[in-house]
This record gives structure tokens, sequence and C-alpha cells, in this order.
């Protein structure tokens, strides 16, 4: 026979004690029966104790329910007292209520971290929306969320919200262009002179040209030969070289052109033609000894070639000013094409 666990014992103990008392209220003797009920509980939980007598969970809403259901409960104890029985109801209501008054899990739902860091996101990038601008780009994107949860979440900003430095400059820096001279050894000690117009717009270099004696009517005509007809920007940037004399200054206002002169000795104010210059000197100049004008205008033609075809340029997103097509990869086997006389190459798939 299997032995009952040490846990089940009391439950099985009442329950006989409850079978006993129904078998005898059959009989007719309810008053009887309800106080020998009584009394077998009692002596039920002293056999269980070895010095003080414990009442456990089942002993406790046993009386509870005897109290509401006998009169005289109170004859039938010996070893609990009245007020411990009123205080395990007492006890027993306030867990109930405690359990049906307790926070219940529905209400608003918690928000998905990811929808929380996407508003945050829209906010910090488009500082001109508001909570119904990013509401309605996220019903376009199929996020579910109200236009008040959405207000909740945008970050506290200034009552006249403005936009980055980064978004103005990009916003002007296609009407754009800077100017600058740099000097270039020749084979016999010379110095060539090398003037460079370059457009912010994708870091183009719209024109240069070499010259061994630079001066502010050249200067201006290279201006004029880079910028026909309606083509001229609306700042051009340059430095404090005096090649951009009074000449230059009339012939670049009457194009309509506004400059804007960096402060002495400050290449940093100018700086996607000082970077410009410094990829030229790195990879093509220094590595060529350079003959004559001719020579140097050849190299520069061919180098203006591979930089506005090949070379990729970090601040384009690591694309070349012509932006390059991005190849499949079963579009064939890569070759490397030569540039520059093998100083660089340009890397493709060939076509099956």
């Amino acid at each position: 026979m299997r032995r009952v666990a040490g846990h089940d014992r009391p439950m099985l103990e009442l329950l006989i004690v409850i079978v006993r008392g129904v078998a005898l209220a059959l009989r007719g003797h309810r008053e009887l029966v309800v106080e020998n009920v009584a009394l077998r509980q009692q002596l039920a939980a002293m056999k269980r104790a070895q010095k003080r007598v414990q009442l456990n969970t089942c002993d406790r809403l046993f009386w509870i329910a005897l109290a509401h259901g006998w009169r005289n409960w109170r004859t039938a104890l010996v070893f609990v007292q009245p007020d411990t029985v009123v205080r395990w109801h007492r006890d027993w209501l306030r867990r109930r209520w405690r359990r049906r008054s307790k926070r219940r899990p529905e209400g608003r739902p918690a928000i998905d971290p990811q929808i929380r860091d996407l508003v945050r996101e829209m906010a910090t990038a488009n500082p001109l929306w508001g909570a119904p601008r990013i509401h309605g780009e996220l019903r376009t994107l199929g996020v579910d969320v109200s236009e008040r949860t959405v207000s909740r979440l945008l970050p506290p900003r200034s009552p006249r919200p403005s936009q980055t430095w980064n978004t103005f400059l990009k916003n002007h820096i296609t009407s754009a262009a800077a100017v600058d001279l740099f000097t270039v050894p020749t084979l016999t000690g010379g110095l060539l002179f090398v003037l460079v117009v370059l457009s912010h717009c994708r870091r183009r270099i719209v024109h240069f040209n070499v010259t061994e004696h630079p001066t502010a009517a050249w200067a201006t005509q290279q201006v004029v030969e880079a910028f026909p007809d309606d083509t001229a920007p609306k700042w051009l940037h340059r430095d404090r070289d005096s090649v951009y004399g009074e000449s230059f200054r009339r012939r670049v206002a009457s194009m309509g052109i506004a400059e804007v002169v960096s402060a002495p000795a400050s290449p940093w104010q100018n700086p996607y033609v000082e970077r410009v210059i410094g990829s030229i000197r790195r990879e093509c100049l220094d590595h060529i000894i350079v003959l004559n004008a001719r020579h140097l205008r050849c190299i520069l033609t061919i180098y203006s070639r591979y930089y506005h075809r090949s070379r990729t340029y970090l601040g384009l997103e690591k694309d070349a000013p012509d932006p390059r097509p991005i190849s499949l990869p079963s579009a064939g086997p890569i070759i490397a094409i030569p540039e520059i006389g093998g100083l660089h190459h340009r890397y493709e798939q060939q076509a099956a």
C-alpha cells in the first residue's frame, strides 16, 4: 500500500474527519456530529504535534468555515481560543481583498524599445518635425503607435528648434567652390604654379591650369574659364594670396560670386581644396619627376580623369565624384585596370 506524503497528511486527516461527520449527520444527530467533528479535528492536530500544537492553513480554514455554520462553535474549543479564530478570519479577509485590489497586468502596453529608439532618432535627425509629422512617418512604416505616445517619447528641445550645422552646410555646399595655388618643382629646379578650382558639390575639379608666373589677370581668366555661362557658384573660398588682386575681385563680383576669405595662415578654413591638393601630391606628383609645364598639364589631366571616375572619396561615402555602379557578384571575374601609368588600379568585374 502506498504511503501518504508528509505534506498531504493534514489534508487527508481533515478529509477523513469531514467524511465521518457527513456520515453521522445523515443519521440525524447534527449538533452532536458537529461537536464531534470539532473535537476530532483538534485531536488529530494534537497527534501531529510533538511539543506544541501547530495548526496549518487547512486547520485554520476549517475553523473559519465552522464558525460561520455553527453557532455553538466556541463550546468545542480545547486549545484554540475564540479570538484566534476571529483573527484567522480577519487575516483571511485581508489577504482576500489584497489579492483583489492588486494592480492587474492589463492597462497601457509597454512601448517597444525599438520604437522608442526610432522616435528619438527621427526627432534628432529632423529637429523641425513635431509629434504629428513623426507619427505620420511612422504610419507609412507600418508602426502602430498613437500620436500621444509619440509626443511623450520626444526628447525635450528648445522652443525654436534649429537645423544642425551639418544640414546647413550640405544645403549650401552645392553653391560653393574653392580656389587655391600650389607649387611643383621641375627637373631643372624651377617652380611651376598650379591653380585648382574645386566645386564643393561631390568634390569635382572643375578647372586647373599651370603657369610659371601667376598674375592677377591670369588668375581672373582661370575663374572665367572655370565657370562659363551661368554656372558660377554663389560663394568662392580662397586664401589671402596676393595673386587674387583688385582685378580678380572685381571680376568675381561681376559674376555674382561672393568671396569667402580665410584667416591668415589658416588652411583648415578651406579644407576641401587643401585635401584635394594633398591627394594630388601623395598619389601622383610625389612619384613623378615633372619635366615642364606641358608635362605637368598632361599628368594632371590623367590624374583628374582617375580622380573623377575611379578614386573613392571618404566624404562621399566611399564613392567617386562620378558615381560608380556596384557590380553584382555573379557578373564575372574581377580584373584590374591600370590608372596613371600603373600607380593605381581600378577594379571591375568583366562580363562573362
